[in-house]
């Protein structure tokens, strides 16, 4: 391993870590340790992640998984990380809200369109749809409903290709 911040990494939590072949994106195997892996990337004086660039949820349907992909980076030391869990689909992921504020948003999309709980988040609730909106948008399972409030949804996308 070439770079000495995923040195750092693996040597604090190897076991619930797998690295890619991609280069520095790392593998969260274990849920449960998001949030002390979280904060240690934060806080440790060689990682430095003080930015948190932005979450994108997927849908990996083959497997009945979703993954979060975390990107940070640090203004600091001039180094980038993407960190990555996949998890089962009523798995609740912990908020990293508390660390850096941008997830809040983040999060909260993830949520709206996904379907993904965080737990811990000071105000878990959509963000770019109504409230009561049926569904979350980006599974892949998803279907556009024909109406919403007796509005027709359009289904005509050719304009965002």
């Amino acid at each position: 391993m070439s770079n000495k911040y995923l040195d750092v990494l693996t040597k604090k939590f190897n076991n619930k870590l797998n690295l890619s072949d991609k280069g520095n994106i790392v593998f969260i195997n274990d849920v449960n340790s998001w949030l002390d892996i979280a904060q240690f990337i934060f806080s440790d004086k060689n990682l430095q992640f003080d930015y948190l660039m932005c979450i994108t949820s997927y849908d990996l349907t083959e497997t009945g998984k979703f993954g979060l992909a975390y990107n940070f980076h640090s203004t600091n030391l001039k180094h980038s990380l993407e960190l990555r869990i996949e998890f089962e689909q009523n798995v609740e992921i912990q908020s990293i809200e508390s660390i850096w504020k941008a997830a809040n948003w983040h999060e909260r999309e993830a949520f709206d369109m996904m379907g993904i709980i965080f737990s811990n988040h000071p105000d878990m609730k959509r963000i770019l749809l109504p409230e009561d909106w049926k569904g979350h948008p980006l599974r892949k399972n998803y279907k556009t409903p024909e109406y919403y409030n007796g509005m027709p949804v359009p289904k005509d996308k050719s304009y965002w290709e």
